[in-house]
């Protein structure tokens, strides 16, 4: 079961040491941190699996790079995110500029450490938060309206899996096997 339809239901654990009966709650922040924390793993796998020499790659000249693609979802992920008004500090992106968020990066390095930093703010941000301040409304991006901080960080994760989606046709073209397939997929 996807760990977002196990939000908020209760686990029961068996302890195996003493034969006892452990109830837990299923903690919502928790859940979505470690969603968070395992795409932040899947995203640098297939960010990195691109050869240095193709992150220049583009399928037609009206599209995105590959790198692009990368510094699209590491701005947006920090742009996401700091609507749910979290203390931590932002890395600096564009919010004028869409495409790339003003994210610099002349090499696969630079364009991997920026997407590691936009993931490791949002896990800084999501910590701050509990359960029920995570179901409180917040102000999101105008095209988003007022929605639950829940909502936002969840409205990150899928936008990063659409960029993922075309991310896998781009290794494709270059006769590179996604991480995912290479182990028989997800």
């Amino acid at each position: 079961m996807p760990s977002f339809v196990r939000v908020g239901l209760v686990v029961v654990v068996l302890s195996l040491g003493n034969g006892n009966l452990i109830a837990q709650t299923a903690s919502l922040s928790s859940d979505l941190l470690a969603d968070w924390q395992q795409q932040k793993r899947m995203m640098l796998g297939i960010a990195g699996a691109m050869p240095e020499e193709a992150f220049d790659f583009r399928p037609t000249e009206a599209q995105r790079t590959y790198a692009e693609q990368i510094l699209h979802i590491a701005g947006a992920n920090v742009y996401l995110m700091q609507h749910l008004g979290g203390a931590a500090q932002a890395p600096a992106v564009d919010t004028t500029d869409f495409a790339v968020f003003g994210l610099q990066a002349t090499s696969k390095t630079m364009v991997l450490n920026a997407l590691s930093a936009g993931y490791d703010y949002g896990i800084a941000v999501l910590g701050e938060f509990n359960d029920e301040q995570m179901l409180e409304t917040i102000q999101g991006p105008r095209y988003l309206g007022n929605v639950t901080r829940v909502r936002m960080a969840y409205f990150a994760l899928s936008h990063a899996m659409d960029i993922y989606g075309q991310m896998v046709v781009y290794l494709r073209l270059n006769g590179v096997v996604p991480p995912a397939s290479r182990r028989g997929g997800v």
